[in-house]
């Protein structure tokens, strides 16, 4: 199935002598005798800028809470859900690590160690610009994002569904960008001198296919994450989708992959993809992708509207790949 990975990072949490996070949380309770007497640490997120929310089983009163990095405090409610206020509100996308202690009315306690992003109320409008998904090395397989609108980029998340284990392939740091600028995620690194841009200095990576104009982000390791058939999509810290591609090698190839049929109806729920029809997309209705090579990437068509469709499209000619540049208006012709 699709899998929404949330945006914070899951810490330790310890509850009367156990540990249990997300799907252990069932199993927890029955060690500590039933899921109506457990006290269990459920979920973390930030709801605003200013304002952290902790999810419990039942009813808790806090009784010390700090965070690295230090902020204020102004307030905290407690409940089931506890509500922490901030003095002042925290930039997009900072990491945080949260140490909470509390009680609940049996006197039961539960120490909480969790991660989590800060509230980034400023993403960018943005699309998936540009797709390589053959390496050749030096040359890795890449994925291209347009900025529309200016922002930050700070816990967007980009997936690959055929990488059904781990779906999420990156997550951006904080990162101030323009509408249209480039970003370029290269897939894996194999040489020296890749260096990530989040700084001011976009001449910084050294690796090929890097853009002095554009921003480069390369993933570690050297294993194959893009494939023809496939699907790519951002998502945003509420697992919405920002933008969608859908890959098939042929137009009859793969229903036989459980996940492009979930990622199809997930996208379209979503908004975020469908047929030329308007209705869920089917093997016909992805970007066909059998022409592509290494050096004939699949390109989004920058004239256009965005139409969520394979017609927003096209394979490149041979020699006409554009990282961190304009798309190329030369077409593959099979």
């Amino acid at each position: 199935m699709i899998k929404k990975i949330c945006f914070f990072l899951m810490g330790a949490c310890i509850a009367l002598g156990s540990c249990s996070t997300g799907d252990a949380a069932s199993a927890a309770a029955q060690m500590l005798g039933g899921s109506s007497q457990a006290l269990l640490y459920l979920n973390c997120r930030a709801v605003s800028e200013d304002e952290i929310e902790f999810e419990f089983s039942q009813p808790v009163t806090v009784k010390s809470l700090t965070f690295e990095p230090a902020v204020e405090i102004a307030s905290i409610q407690d409940g089931s859900t506890v509500r922490v206020r901030l003095e002042n509100k925290t930039d997009p996308g900072i990491l945080f690590t949260a140490d909470l202690l509390a009680e609940d009315e049996k006197k039961n306690t539960i120490n909480v160690l969790v991660s989590f992003r800060s509230r980034n109320n400023r993403i960018p409008s943005l699309v998936i610009n540009e797709l390589r998904t053959e390496n050749s090395k030096p040359k890795a397989e890449f994925i291209e994002l347009k900025i529309m609108s200016d922002g930050n980029l700070g816990t967007v998340r980009v997936f690959i569904a055929s990488n059904n284990k781990e779906p999420m392939v990156y997550e951006f740091l904080p990162v101030e960008v323009k509408n249209g600028e480039y970003v370029v995620i290269h897939l894996r690194t194999t040489e020296d001198g890749c260096v990530d841009e989040y700084g001011s200095d976009l001449a910084a990576s050294r690796g090929t296919n890097s853009s002095t104009t554009a921003r480069d982000i390369w993933l570690p390791g050297n294993v194959k994450l893009l494939r023809k058939t496939d699907v790519v999509y951002l998502l945003d810290q509420d697992d919405r989708v920002l933008d969608a591609v859908m890959l098939s090698e042929a137009a009859d190839a793969w229903w036989s992959k459980d996940y492009f049929a979930e990622a199809a109806d997930f996208l379209f729920s979503q908004g975020a993809w469908k047929s030329k029809n308007g209705g869920i997309c089917g093997p016909a209705d992805a970007v066909i992708s059998a022409g592509t090579t290494n050096t004939r990437t699949i390109c989004r068509d920058e004239t256009t509207d965005n139409s969520k469709t394979a017609a927003d499209w096209y394979i490149t000619a041979t020699s006409s790949a554009t990282p961190g540049g304009v798309n190329s208006v030369k077409r593959h012709s099979n």
